[in-house]
């Protein structure tokens, strides 16, 4: 088999694989076998993965530190929910248009911000970015028209299951994608060796710049599925702390590695509602648990490779059609 028709082979698969496990997911839900608590959690889930999937493309595909991550989440929050609530349309035609306004108005944020600082590298780096995160949450908390310090509410609950589940696994498979276009070999190029990378011509700045600014869309587009389906936005949520979490998925989940950032997101989601009945120690187990996690596994679940289910299948059949030796042991 040809290396066109193995990739096609492959894409169906992983297509299929989406379809079957969202249809489960759905069933499960529809018929109450999972609690209206862990349905919540597995929406939260939907958009955690999405923050940590975009941030991976900044922080792991190019290889910059960034530490603002929360506050495009929270344009991206507050422009849909100020949209929905002043428009009167449909909600199949309102609902789109928000998510896309709020990506679209996080995008501007973040070409407007990533220009300056993108300049800058390490530390520095993420020092800027983490002012300007909490330039946009106190600047939030300080306008009259987005609620100030006492929130915003009234907000349509349109966030649903479906809604998350398919906008978070197209937004991944559309940032894999770009990984594999010009574009994105030339941010690989960068992460690698941004001096080597700019010898033969590639522009560093607009290269960055073009990461950083995709990067904040689709957190602007998660800040909305989250605004619409908590229906009460708080500037205090879009904090220091927000940006730290979304950072943890990713280098837990394996820098540069987007299904490492899906499993991260899922293990780091569930597991403080897993401990909650542990109730005073649950939050001392969790950071135990990570700091072993960053001892034993420095790289991360995942490292820089992505989960394939064609890899996996394939070794599996490797498996099974290994000859077993005589007397029905396995070699010692």
């Amino acid at each position: 088999m040809d290396k066109a028709k193995w990739t096609s082979l492959c894409r169906r698969r992983n297509f299929l694989a989406l379809v079957l496990g969202f249809g489960l997911l759905y069933g499960l839900m529809s018929s109450g076998f999972i609690s209206m608590q862990y349905q919540g959690i597995i929406i939260t889930i939907g958009i955690y993965v999405l923050l940590a999937a975009s941030l991976n493309l900044t922080t792991g595909v190019l290889g910059e530190l960034v530490l603002g991550h929360a506050g495009f989440m929270s344009i991206g929050a507050y422009t849909a929910a100020l949209f929905t609530l002043h428009m009167d349309l449909p909600a199949l035609v309102e609902f789109p248009l928000a998510l896309l306004l709020g990506g679209a108005l996080a995008a501007v944020f973040g070409v407007l911000i990533g220009i300056p600082a993108l300049r800058l590298r390490g530390d520095y780096l993420a020092i800027v970015t983490l002012g300007f995160g909490e330039i946009i949450r106190v600047v939030i908390q300080n306008l009259s028209f987005t609620g100030g310090g006492r929130g915003l509410y009234g907000i349509d609950e349109y966030t649903t299951f479906p809604w998350v589940f398919w906008i978070a696994a197209l937004s991944v498979a559309v940032m894999y994608a770009m990984i594999g276009t010009r574009q994105g070999r030339a941010i690989l190029s960068l992460r690698e060796n941004e001096i080597a990378a700019e010898a033969v011509g590639v522009p560093g700045t607009r290269y960055k710049v073009l990461a950083f600014t995709i990067s904040s869309f689709f957190a602007g587009v998660a800040g909305g599925l989250y605004a619409h389906y908590i229906t009460v936005l708080d500037p205090a949520t879009f904090d220091f702390n927000m940006s730290i979490e979304i950072l943890v998925m990713v280098v837990l989940g394996g820098m540069g590695s987007f299904t490492g950032s899906v499993l991260a997101a899922v293990v780091l989601t569930l597991l403080p509602e897993l401990l909650r009945d542990l109730a005073d120690y649950r939050m001392l187990i969790y950071s135990v648990v990570l700091v072993l996690m960053m001892i034993l596994r420095p790289q991360g679940l995942l490292g820089k490779r992505e989960f394939s289910l064609s890899r996996l299948w394939e070794r599996l059949t490797a498996m099974l059609k290994k000859p077993v030796p005589a007397g029905g042991k396995g070699e010692e």
